[in-house]
């Protein structure tokens, strides 16, 4: 789910309890199609998915994550659970301060990107 927390907009307004993990597929394929050279993040709220639920958003278009143990408000992963996560999927990271890498469809010619804005 989304990480709900107190003191910010939608810890404070909105009820985000129903939000599961296909919404958040959903949301994450959206920006995805919308932005497509962008880096979409999984972030606070990871430990409340499975393993198989973290696959598929990151099968929807996310390509990045926030890694420590703690973030400012939410705990996180250790670093070694998300070398074991991306080891069992078959990801590999990038350098830290890299723009995205090119996606395979994209190298495959499968995707033409026409415009990308720095």
């Amino acid at each position: 789910h989304m990480n709900q927390t107190n003191g910010t907009p939608l810890g404070d307004d909105d009820d985000i309890s129903g939000v599961d993990a296909f919404d958040m597929a959903r949301m994450i394929a959206t920006a995805r199609i919308v932005m497509p050279r962008t880096m979409v993040r999984l972030s606070a709220g990871r430990l409340s998915f499975s393993d198989a639920e973290q696959f598929m958003m990151f099968n929807a278009g996310a390509n990045s994550i926030f890694n420590g143990d703690k973030l400012l408000t939410t705990d996180n992963p250790e670093f070694g659970q998300d070398q074991a996560l991306f080891e069992k999927l078959g990801f590999v990271g990038k350098p830290a301060h890299k723009g995205p890498m090119p996606s395979p469809h994209e190298e495959q010619g499968g995707v033409v990107i026409t415009k990308v804005v720095q």
